[in-house]
């Protein structure tokens, strides 16, 4: 531990104690979520094993990569390695917080200028400071002279910690910050790679918390659902999915892919002010960031009313539904990226319209790996293997080119040492 964990501000003074009792993830996710979750039997996670292995996993990587430490902006590298959290949405862009992990030293939380009690309750996090933004909005003018004060106070950090190393891996800072850090002597390398990494091989703690993240997105699907029904616009339709989410202690949704009718195809169309009617294709990927900071990333296509779907409708749902199926059952353990590429069922591309990507991972958000398409092999593909312990997302995307509606779904699984587990059941059919 540093000698000081937090710096004497008179007006935390205190205040500690009271702040870490009264922090939302102390106080947890509550009800309804804590119900719900005891009537499907399920375990909530040990957060604090959950915090230690995520931290050992970010040290264990630095050290396989020669780095003295690193340095991360992004929030959800911050909260994989420490689970701090403070306005997560505003600070992707506005780089107000920051993190040091060193290899073998401290773990340091910067945070935006009178919010330093929020990691209190954090016993991993051994030094709370006041962040020194290197934003202009913040800075000004100044810029160049505060990034050299800022890069002073991690500069010296790196050299009591890191020895010989000088190696400091960060993930994402702009100009100023990189060249006053190179002007220390730092060298600096990419963190984000590292971070993609370590986040890829999940523990059985961070399991449980998906389930249960998944288990609060399925209740806030089925109220989406139960309001699906002509004349209902699109946007209010996902509304209902937001409200869920965070009724269960979910923290945001990270895009507004719902659409209906014609906006299905091509996909991608956010949500809008469309009135949907009866017959209408209804599509959707969930992309939410739920309870305990984890995604869930699953899609559904609904046929909207009582009336039963078009032939044209039932045939691409089939094709996608089959796409899916096929591809889930490539997967295990110790498949390569390339063979995943090239034995996928992908519907015919002069005929169908299909998705960015094949699969990709799931954690804290999407994550490492993503598998493309046989075509895109030379120029996008990439080599790997699927491993034990990682979360995979199965994509499909169907759409005619000569029909106005399209199909997506999407499925969740865990790669095991012997298997693959479906960890997504919600109803997949058109009229579930």
């Amino acid at each position: 531990m540093m000698e000081r964990r937090i710096g004497p501000r008179r007006d935390l003074a205190g205040y500690m104690g009271r702040a870490t009792e009264l922090n939302m993830h102390v106080l947890g996710p509550g009800e309804p979520a804590l119900s719900e979750w005891a009537a499907l039997g399920l375990q909530t996670p040990d957060m604090d094993a959950v915090r230690r292995y995520r931290l050992d996993r970010v040290r264990e990587t630095l050290a396989a990569h020669d780095y003295a430490g690193i340095l991360l902006f992004d929030p959800i590298h911050m909260r994989y390695a420490l689970d701090s959290t403070n306005m997560q949405v505003w600070i992707t862009h506005n780089a107000a917080r920051y993190v040091m992990v060193l290899t073998e030293g401290p773990a340091i939380m910067w945070d935006y200028p009178t919010a330093e009690f929020l990691s209190g309750h954090l016993p991993l996090v051994d030094e709370i400071r006041v962040a020194t933004s290197l934003q202009f909005m913040y800075t000004g003018e100044e810029l160049p002279s505060r990034a050299e004060g800022w890069a002073a106070e991690i500069a010296d950090l790196v050299r009591r910690h890191g020895g010989a190393n000088q190696r400091l891996a960060v993930d994402h800072l702009g100009p100023a910050g990189l060249q006053a850090l190179e002007g220390q002597g730092l060298v600096v390398g990419d963190g984000e790679p590292l971070m993609e990494l370590a986040r890829s091989i999940k523990s059985p703690d961070e399991i449980d918390a998906l389930r249960c993240a998944i288990a609060a997105a399925d209740a806030a699907v089925s109220v989406m659902r139960s309001h699906l029904e002509p004349g209902i616009t699109e946007q209010r339709l996902w509304s209902y999915l937001h409200a869920e989410n965070i009724a269960r202690n979910g923290e945001w949704i990270e895009t507004r892919l719902l659409a209906s009718g014609p906006r299905t195809n091509p996909w991608f169309q956010e949500c809008s002010s469309r009135v949907i009617e009866l017959g209408d294709l209804v599509a959707f990927d969930t992309d939410l960031i739920g309870p305990y900071g984890y995604c869930v990333d699953y899609s559904r296509t609904w046929l909207c009313g009582d009336s039963a779907p078009s032939p044209i409708q039932r045939s691409t749902f089939e094709l996608a539904r089959q796409q899916l199926d096929d591809n889930l059952g490539l997967l295990e353990p110790g498949i390569s990226f390339e063979e995943l590429t090239f034995k996928a069922n992908v519907p015919d591309p002069d005929l169908y319209r299909h998705y960015s990507v094949l699969f990709h991972g799931v954690g804290m958000a999407d994550e490492w790996p993503s598998v493309y398409f046989p075509d895109t092999w030379e120029t996008g593909g990439y080599h790997g293997t699927i491993e034990p312990g990682m979360v995979l997302a199965v994509e499909s995307f169907v759409g005619p080119y000569d029909e106005p509606e399209g199909v997506k779904l999407e499925q969740m699984v865990l790669v095991s040492e012997t298997d693959i587990e479906l960890l997504t059941e919600y109803p997949i059919g058109l009229e579930d």
